[in-house]
């Protein structure tokens, strides 16, 4: 029997492939690692694989604007479950280079955000070399060394993800450079629509919504939909349409399911006053903190409310 098919941002190492781990091991999935976060989407897209594993929200930086922005247009995929990784950065370099040498810091552009207060403060001079995942700066670091010659990389060091400084046999310049010890990356695994997980009461649903209009009260009218049905938004961010300017998009995580009755009525609302709703999965929470539920927004109370309104059409004043 054939085994699922994963993609996620390579090479190996990377956090990404952290969080791939803890979805499933290798010894039961096929791993296809992918240059970028949309390369990762898009194999899904074109069944070039089953799943994606990918980062969308990170302590530092809030949501990962790459895979919001590919989920929200294409062809539709939803959320199947998240998990967290803990995030942490090693500076390695090549052997013979000191950190008083280092003039160039390779690095995802995620990994310098998360660590430019040390670096400012021990490297204040260092120039950034942009690279597509943090453990690709580490790959070449590794070429150099197997091949035993000063190989042109562009870079005088790297930030990594400790892992990757075992698994690649790499020097360290210095441990722990990371400005904050309890930064946390939030991951999903994207698939095809089909299947939402069963409701566990500790719930997200992900959404990307437009707003009805550009007027003003436009966010208000979007964002009372949730209010009114006691529905928490635990991550909102506006990201562009593309179209023209001052025209954004919505991407919403609201706690709950889509089996909820509250959360129903939410995406009911929506559909109403809003002219794009994509809905993007129902899923576990991560952290398994259970959803609050209002008093009024119960499941049984909505149904109560249906009922009581069923018999007042019916002509029953009881």
């Amino acid at each position: 029997m054939s085994v699922p098919r994963y993609a996620y941002l390579g090479p190996a190492g990377t956090f990404t492939e952290a969080a791939l781990r803890q979805v499933v091991s290798p010894d039961e999935a096929q791993y296809l690692p992918q240059a970028d976060v949309v390369s990762a989407i898009e194999a899904v897209r074109a069944d070039r694989a089953d799943f994606a594993v990918v980062a969308i929200e990170s302590t530092a930086e809030g949501g990962v604007t790459a895979t919001l922005d590919a989920l929200a247009v294409g062809e539709p995929l939803v959320l199947l479950r998240e998990v967290l990784v803990p995030v942490g950065f090693t500076l390695v370099a090549a052997p013979g280079i000191a950190l008083e040498d280092v003039q160039r810091v390779s690095a995802h552009p995620h990994a310098w955000v998360q660590c430019r207060r040390w670096l400012a403060a021990h490297l204040p001079d260092a120039v950034h070399v942009p690279a597509t995942s943090n453990t690709a700066p580490a790959a070449l670091v590794a070429e150099q060394l197997a091949s035993g010659e000063r190989i042109p990389l562009g870079f005088d060091a790297a930030l990594v993800p400790p892992p990757a400084v075992a698994h690649y046999g790499l020097p360290v310049l210095a441990e722990h450079v990371a400005d904050n010890e309890h930064a946390v990356t939030r991951f999903v695994v994207v698939g095809r629509p089909g299947h939402v997980p069963a409701p566990t009461g500790a719930d997200k649903t992900t959404l990307d919504v437009h707003l009805p209009s550009n007027e003003a009260g436009a966010l208000l009218e979007m964002l009372e939909q949730f209010a009114a049905r006691g529905v928490n938004l635990s991550r909102i961010e506006s990201r562009p349409i593309g179209d023209a300017l001052g025209r954004y998009s919505f991407s919403l995580d609201a706690e709950g399911h889509i089996a909820d009755e509250r959360m129903g009525e939410v995406l009911v609302g929506l559909h109403r006053v809003c002219p794009h709703v994509r809905f993007l999965g129902s899923y576990p929470r991560a952290d398994d903190v259970r959803t609050v539920v209002r008093r009024g927004t119960s499941d049984d109370e909505f149904v109560a409310a249906r009922a009581w309104l069923a018999n007042l059409r019916a002509g029953r004043t009881h």
